[in-house]
Parts: structure tokens; C-alpha cells; sequence
């Protein structure tokens, strides 16, 4: 956008040092943010938000699906189950398509709507909003968090900080026990609860992420989306005069001044900002949205909710800070026409690379075969001579059955002339299972003349004949 994010100035810091001479530090140490409760309808639908990326990543591991968790990663056996689905390592391939589509994803809704994403569903956002309600409850309002913290230590502010780390810590661990049970059954971690039985990797994992949630959502908080997150940094890039973002009309507010309510505003040469300041005192990030759009910024709507309330009060009309685009904002377009803004060059071709994406994630995927065929020869021995005279190579055959039924499997080869297994068998693999078979494959001497032949091994399911894997191979002859 035109308007640059604002940038803060250091402020040199002096103080005295014990031989009375003078000491200027470039850093000021940080100061804590205690973000003011709000009430309105971008407040509900962050609660919402929250509840409900909650319940799906708490939720999740609980879940059933013919007899198993719906929804877990075996990294031992090497199996991912989603629901009905069965995804093996052979599949990545999928995930790098996920990667790709919420990389441009990503892109696509921040050039449309801004940081929305941060500001309702980031897990630091969610996570911090937890921290906060936890904050509040056991702290109080922001005024009384800000005293207490001043106060000196006292049995009151003992009890108060301990009850208030224990929730958190309680809730980080919370989360961490959740993340581990996607990979080992969750009904296991908790049956392994009282004694403690756990794994090293489960402890570690499950200690790690908490620490990572307390740490990042407890205590740093603003910080990590303003010095850690790199997406505050280049969020920019993808930022055009178009793009969704809270703004504060300058036109309508400013000069802004204290007034009584119902006084004349033009009488009193004042803007409909009264300069009151709790659209700071919510902001999470500590930030003055009057200043105009700032990479701390995470789009969280608090401000506008604040704003809002306040103009209530005084019976000016909302919308003094509210959701538009810069241009709207300069008056090159009516804000009912920001719609229409959609068909600009860059969000047309993010839309087309997203389908582009998923269209052929979504035909490879619909293309799947219900398993997978590995062929291996054995180079041990090329070629082997039988006693009916036949040339004989060996091969290893790896099934993999990706349904979640029972199946069996035949066998064939062909490309030479005359070429058969020499000992059919039928493979039977359950459900959600490998297995590896060796077979011997026979051919005429006079089909197979020296060097290599290609051929090809094919492998059909019994119950559906129609469903048919091929895997090429080559046969060396003599």
C-alpha cells in the first residue's frame, strides 16, 4: 500500500552509572501490554474462533472410525489414517499439495482481506486470547493486572501468580498431551497417565510443545508476531490499495478533542474522535491504529469494537475505525464497490494457481489405486538356469493394501514370450497392511536372448478384477 508501515523511533535511554558519569542505552526494555476487555461483534467472532479451532485440534484425537482413532499419524508402522482414508509414505506426494495450496492460500486471503488469518485463527493468536481469559480471570480487569504487577510480593500476589502459571501451565500441557496423541493413540497416552508410562519421544514432545505454548502464548505474546513472525514482515508485499484493512478515517476524526456529549462539533472545530484512547488500551499488540497502518497490526477488530461502543455512547455513527481499503478510504470508489475490487490481476491469479493446484491434486487423488505395487529384482543372482532348461530371474514383490478391507491379490507377468511365474500364488494382505513376496519368473531360452528385456508384472485384486496395478520390470537373459 502507499501508506508505509509506521515505524517507531529509539529513544535513547540515559542513566547514571556508580563513578557519575553518564550511560545512553539504544534499547528500552519492553513494556507489558494489559489489553483492555472489549464487547462487540468482531469480539464474538473471534470467541467463536477460538471455540471452534479448539474443538477440532482437542476433539480430533477422540474420535472413532471403524474401531481406530479417526484421525492419526503412525510413524512407527508408517500409516496415516484420516477417517476412511489410509495415506502411506508413497503418497507425500499430497501433502506437498496441501503445503503448496495453503502457501498460496495464504497469499490469496492476504491480498484480499489482510491479516485476518492472525488476527482470528493464527494458534498464537488463539492461544495468546486463552492466556488472556486465564489472565483475567484470576487477575481481573486491565487496571487491576497493571497494579498488581506493580505491587510488592505479598502472600495475596503469591497466590494469585501461582494460581494464574498453574492454569497456564495446566492448559500448555493440555495442548501438548493433544499434539502427541496424533501420533500415538490418545486412549494409550491416557491409559499410560497414572503410571506415567510414556515414551521418551511422547515426554519430550508432549514437554516441548507446552513449553512452546507458555512460553509464546503466556508470556511473550505481541512479541512473537513482532519480532519472530516473518509473516508481519513481509505481509506488505502481498498488500495493494485494495486489500481489506482496518483503517481509521482521518477526514471524519481529526482534529480530535475531548468534548462533552452533545456538543456541537462544528461549532468546536472537532473531528468525531474524542481522544479518549481505548482503542490502544484494547489493541493486544499495544499499537495506536490512528497512526495509520503498522506491521504489528494483526487485523484482530478489537479496536473497531472499542470504537464502535464508543460512538454509541456519544451518538456519532460507527465506522470511525473500521474494515475498508485504502482506496475506498481516499473516496476513488464507493466502500459498497470493494467486491467488486476482487477482479484485480493478482487475486485472478492467485485463484487460478489455487485451482490449478488443487484441480490436479484432486484428479490424481480421485486416480488413486486402492494399493501399491513395488517390484525389486534380485541382483544377487541375474540369471539362473532351471532343470527343465528354463531361465529363471527372482524378484521381490512388494504389496501394499491401502483400503481398509481385507484383500487378495494374483499375480502375472508378460513382455516375453512364454514367460510365466513359476509358482502362482494368490497374496493375501489385510487391511491397512503390506507385505513382501519373492517370485521366481520363467521363460524359454529362446525367448530371452542375452541382455536385458523389459516386462511387466501386473497385479489384480480378486474381489475386483477391474482394479489392476502394473509395474515395469526387465528380465536378463543369456
Amino acid at each position: 500500500m502507499s501508506v508505509p508501515p509506521r515505524t517507531i523511533p529509539i529513544k535513547p535511554v540515559a542513566a547514571t552509572a556508580a563513578d557519575g558519569s553518564e550511560v545512553v542505552s539504544l534499547y528500552a526494555a519492553q513494556k507489558k501490554i494489559y489489553p483492555r476487555s472489549v464487547h462487540g461483534r468482531f469480539n464474538n467472532w473471534r470467541i467463536a474462533a477460538v471455540v471452534l479451532t479448539q474443538l477440532v485440534f482437542l476433539g480430533l484425537p477422540w474420535l472413532r472410525w471403524d474401531g481406530r482413532q479417526a484421525v492419526n499419524f503412525d510413524l512407527v508402522e508408517r500409516k496415516f489414517y484420516l477417517f476412511g482414508l489410509i495415506f502411506w509414505p508413497q503418497d507425500f506426494i499430497y501433502l506437498a499439495a496441501l503445503l503448496i495450496l495453503c502457501a498460496f492460500g495464504l497469499f490469496w486471503w492476504t491480498t484480499i482481506a489482510g491479516r485476518l488469518w492472525c488476527g482470528y485463527s493464527c494458534p498464537q493468536t488463539v492461544y495468546t486470547e486463552i492466556m488472556l481469559w486465564i489472565e483475567q480471570w484470576t487477575e481481573g480487569k486491565h487496571s487491576q493486572r497493571s497494579k498488581l504487577d506493580q505491587q510488592g510480593w505479598s502472600l495475596r500476589k503469591l497466590r494469585i501468580k501461582l494460581c494464574k502459571h498453574g492454569l497456564m501451565l495446566a492448559f500448555s500441557l493440555l495442548t501438548g498431551f493433544t499434539l502427541v496423541g496424533y501420533f500415538t493413540p490418545i486412549q494409550q497416552l491416557l491409559a499410560a497417565l497414572p503410571h506415567f508410562d510414556y515414551g521418551p519421544w511422547e515426554l519430550f514432545w508432549i514437554f516441548f510443545y507446552a513449553a512452546c505454548t507458555y512460553l509464546l502464548a503466556g508470556v511473550m505474546r505481541e512479541q512473537v508476531c513482532q519480532y519472530m513472525c516473518p509473516y508481519a514482515r513481509f505481509q506488505s508485499v502481498m498488500f495493494d490499495a485494495d486489500t481489506l484493512v482496518i483503517s481509521y478515517d482521518a477526514a471524519r476524526g481529526e482534529p480530535r478533542g475531548a468534548r462533552k456529549k452533545g456538543s456541537d462539533l462544528q461549532q468546536q472545530q472537532l473531528g468525531s474522535c474524542i481522544n479518549c484512547g481505548i482503542c490502544v488500551q484494547v489493541c493486544p499488540a499495544g499499537i495506536d491504529i490512528r497512526d495509520g497502518l503498522q506491521h504489528e497490526c494483526i487485523g484482530c477488530a478489537a479496536c473497531i469494537d472499542a470504537c464502535d461502543e464508543v460512538m454509541d455512547k456519544m451518538a456519532y455513527p460507527r465506522g470511525l475505525i473500521r474494515y475498508t481499503t485504502e482506496n475506498a478510504l481516499n473516496g476513488l470508489y464507493p466502500e459498497s464497490a470493494i467486491l467488486s475490487r476482487l477482479r484485480r490481476p493478482r487475486v485472478v491469479l492467485y485463484s487460478l494457481l489455487l485451482l490449478l493446484v488443487s484441480g490436479a491434486a484432486i484428479t490424481s487423488f480421485s486416480l488413486r489405486k486402492p494399493f501399491k505395487v513395488d517390484v525389486m529384482r534380485d541382483r544377487a543372482s541375474l540369471v539362473q538356469e532351471t532343470g527343465e532348461g528354463l531361465l529363471e530371474n527372482s524378484y521381490q514383490l512388494n504389496v501394499i493394501n491401502t483400503t481398509s478391507q481385507d484383500q487378495q491379490f494374483s499375480i502375472s507377468v508378460s513382455g516375453l514370450s512364454g514367460i510365466a511365474i513359476a509358482k502362482p500364488t494368490l497374496l493375501s494382505i489385510r487391511a491397512a497392511d503390506s507385505k513382501s513376496l519373492g517370485v521366481r519368473v520363467v521363460v524359454d531360452p529362446q525367448a530371452a536372448g542375452p541382455g536385458s528385456h523389459p516386462i511387466v508384472f501386473r497385479v489384480q485384486t480378486r474381489t475386483q478384477p477391474a482394479l489392476v496395478v502394473e509395474e515395469k520390470s526387465s528380465f536378463i537373459g543369456e
